[in-house]
């Protein structure tokens, strides 16, 4: 397995860009839902995506974000076993359990790193 020393600056800058977004979604996106699932009278989890569809606005921004959750998670699957990525089936479920902005980017750090581990063993 590759290490970050032995990584391209490309490579720890796009690292680093994905680990920012990864913990800025786990604050901001992920803080929100258990914010909102410690709330009184909030209808639970039925509550939280009834939420997601109140006007036009919100069910818009909520189709986009499944539409868009689905897609990666497609993305995560196929890159996923073409290069090996380990734990893959972690990077899925928590798309869906915690948020995909926070799996995503997470997934996108195992595939640099197993592309450099390629790139590396090629030359």
């Amino acid at each position: 397995m590759t290490t970050i020393s032995r990584l391209s600056r490309t490579d720890k800058l796009l690292c680093a860009i994905y680990l920012v977004l990864a913990i800025a979604a786990l604050v901001f996106a992920f803080g929100n839902t258990v914010a909102y699932m410690l709330s009184d009278d909030n209808g639970g989890l039925t509550g939280f995506f009834a939420a997601g569809y109140v006007n036009y606005a919100t069910s818009s921004l909520t189709n986009d974000l499944l539409i868009v959750a689905l897609a990666a998670t497609v993305l995560m699957i196929a890159e996923g076993r073409r290069l090996g990525v380990r734990y893959l089936w972690a990077y899925v479920a928590a798309g869906f359990v915690i948020a995909i902005s926070v799996s995503l980017p997470l997934f996108l750090i195992a595939r640099q790193l197993k592309l450099a581990e390629r790139e590396a063993s090629r030359g």
